[in-house]
């Protein structure tokens, strides 16, 4: 349980909004504490298992084929795709930054819309739209037919992670959503790791079947599955919890969802404020400091985890083995990512701490980046690749919950606060591709140096933002003596 459960605590905060109000906000907004007894924790802990056992799962799956469906790039160029679409020089870089282009200029727009929508319904269809655009990636032909794809692609990816992400911070509470933001992004982790695998199989055995190079394939196979998922998820995905729609309807007891309501109000910060409007929410997240510190820091971690897309090129330039070993010798690094992700995840929960556990990690990834460029041995460069990808990935997941849990004033706050940080983050998806000069290639002592810098930036963001949150709780402190309650801080 969290303190503000322990004590009772329960500040009032506007529902969120759906078309009709039905009696569990009614009853929400009375401002009523909740009576936390047996009964009540009896109810959270069903509620709890309940979305571990569909919501999480639902969404790991898709956010899998997200990331499939755009990083499947990275392992098509081992199968002659630059030859086949006739890239020259940085084409292939620009191909990859484009994506983020279109996912920046998606962002905001989406997140505002994201309080007034139904959820398993908005996330759903973009799924099933970014799967039929990444499958049509096999009909390009050339590198304006690539790029316009890729931009499409972005858009239609764009919605998802941060939409997902809302919707989790209004199921789960803080003290629960590091470990499942960690569990949701091992999905872009093990996307990563399995890629290579799925396309080492289908370059080996689907390489010109009915005329089609392997690469085509990759992405007509991937782009099918996420499609299927999307379709799914429909008959999955809950709404928030005071609406009535989704699998809200079938899923949860009327109990649950009123305890649902109860203990994501108890849990906020003890500033919440009024409802207000998407545009109002958009205003005061712009001007909210903590925002662009958070997002300076994701920023950082993006650029410093730049070596994504080009990870299987670094690979092949080892000398370890044929194309199909390459594939496969991808995989291990982003396994352990996932491991020692979760591992971190768990810890920053149970210690209640947020900035050290990033800051840990970026410190063994920039460890990881100085290995890479210091020696010529293909096997301590290959081991450096486990620490610059266990490091960026496991700190990556931390920065959204710290980030969502520090800027909740209001729901379209929070929404748009997100979307913000989700932006400026992608910024390091741009402009990262250029780092790897392909006369660089494969060891890219440039990007590793420049990597290296910017996973220094995140830990120095890191401290400056765990300095301003202390003393924002100095205030709450302050504000709430002599008042009987002992305020709910911010996370440290």
């Amino acid at each position: 349980m969290s303190t503000g459960l322990k004590r009772s605590f329960f500040e009032h905060v506007e529902m969120q909004n759906t078309s009709e109000k039905s009696d569990l906000e009614m009853k929400s907004e009375a401002g009523a504490s909740p009576i936390i007894d047996e009964a009540w924790l009896g109810q959270e802990k069903s509620l709890v298992r309940k979305l571990d056992m569909t919501l999480m799962p639902t969404i790991w799956v898709l956010y899998l084929f997200n990331y499939l469906d755009r990083n499947n790039i990275a392992q098509a160029r081992l199968n002659n795709f630059e030859d086949d679409l006739g890239l020259k020089g940085n084409e292939f870089n620009i191909a990859v930054s484009i994506l983020n282009v279109g996912y920046v200029l998606m962002q905001v727009p989406s997140n505002m819309v994201l309080t007034r929508v139904r959820p398993s319904l908005y996330m759903p269809t973009w799924v099933c739209v970014w799967s039929c655009i990444s499958a049509a990636t096999a009909g390009t032909h050339n590198f304006n037919g690539l790029v316009a794809v890729r931009f499409l692609l972005g858009v239609a990816e764009a919605p998802f992670f941060p939409g997902v992400f809302y919707l989790l911070s209004c199921w789960y509470t803080k003290k629960e959503l590091a470990l499942r933001t960690a569990v949701l992004y091992s999905g872009l982790v093990l996307a990563t790791a399995f890629s290579g695998l799925l396309a080492a199989g289908i370059f080996a055995g689907l390489d010109q079947a009915r005329g089609l190079a392997g690469w085509r394939w990759l992405f007509i196979i991937e782009g099918a599955g996420s499609f299927t998922a999307g379709i799914i998820s429909v008959f999955l995905l809950p709404d928030f919890p005071a609406s009535t729609t989704g699998s809200t309807t079938w899923l949860f007891t009327p109990e649950e969802r009123q305890v649902a309501i109860e203990r994501i109000e108890i849990d906020q910060v003890s500033n919440q404020e009024s409802n207000h409007s998407i545009w109002y929410g958009l205003k005061i997240a712009a001007s909210d400091y903590r925002v662009w510190v958070v997002a300076f820091i994701l920023c950082s971690n993006h650029t410093a985890y730049g070596f994504n897309n080009f990870f299987p090129t670094i690979t092949k330039g080892f000398n370890l083995g044929n194309r199909t070993t390459t594939l496969l010798l991808t995989a291990p690094p982003y396994l352990l990512g996932a491991i020692i992700s979760f591992c971190v995840a768990y810890s920053s929960d149970r210690n209640k701490e947020r900035g050290w556990h990033i800051a840990g990690p970026m410190s063994v990834a920039a460890v990881g980046f100085i290995i890479s460029v210091a020696t010529l041995h293909n096997g301590a460069r290959y081991f450096a690749s486990f620490l610059y990808i266990s490091g960026c990935f496991s700190a990556n997941a931390l920065v959204y919950s710290w980030g969502s849990s520090s800027v909740s004033q209001t729901p379209e706050k929070r929404a748009c606060a997100m979307a913000i940080i989700n932006v400026v983050g992608q910024f390091g998806n741009i402009w990262s591709p250029y780092f790897f000069s392909p006369s660089d290639s494969p060891r890219y002592l440039q990007a590793m140096l420049l990597m290296m810098s910017f996973s220094i930036l995140s830990v120095f963001g890191c401290m400056v933002m765990k300095l301003i949150l202390r003393r924002d709780n100095q205030k709450l402190v302050k504000a709430f003596e002599g008042s009987g309650t002992t305020p709910v801080l911010y996370t440290l």
